[in-house]
């Protein structure tokens, strides 16, 4: 097995989903996620998508992503509101609390630890 994996979603058929209704607060948000390395530990990287809408979140996972096309808002409970736009990169850590608002089609690339 190669010990390297270039983020390549050609011919991988993605995961659709969309939020939990008890976590939707407002459109019909859509996801699309290409998970292309699931490894041991809890480790998971691929690429993310999801069209306009508003929910929220809840991580109890640590995650770093960086946007590669669209415009969210993210915005931790209490705090102020976070625009992404391609190029922009965070991390979110456990026990982060807020909203993440689409406002246009927003795909990223992430890289998740349980």
């Amino acid at each position: 097995m190669a010990k390297q994996l270039k983020l390549d979603i050609s011919g991988v058929e993605p995961e659709v989903g969309a939020p939990a209704e008890d976590r939707l607060i407002a459109g019909d948000p859509q996801f699309r996620t290409w998970n292309l390395e699931e490894a041991d530990g809890g480790l998971y990287a691929g690429i993310w998508e999801a069209t306009p809408g508003k929910w929220r979140i809840v991580y109890d996972e640590w995650e770093y992503f960086n946007i590669l096309s669209g415009h969210s808002i993210v915005t931790e409970d209490g705090g102020q509101p976070v625009h992404l736009r391609a190029g922009d990169r965070m991390i979110l850590r456990p026990g982060f609390k807020g909203t993440w608002e689409v406002i246009e089609t927003t795909r990223k690339d992430y890289v998740i630890r349980l």
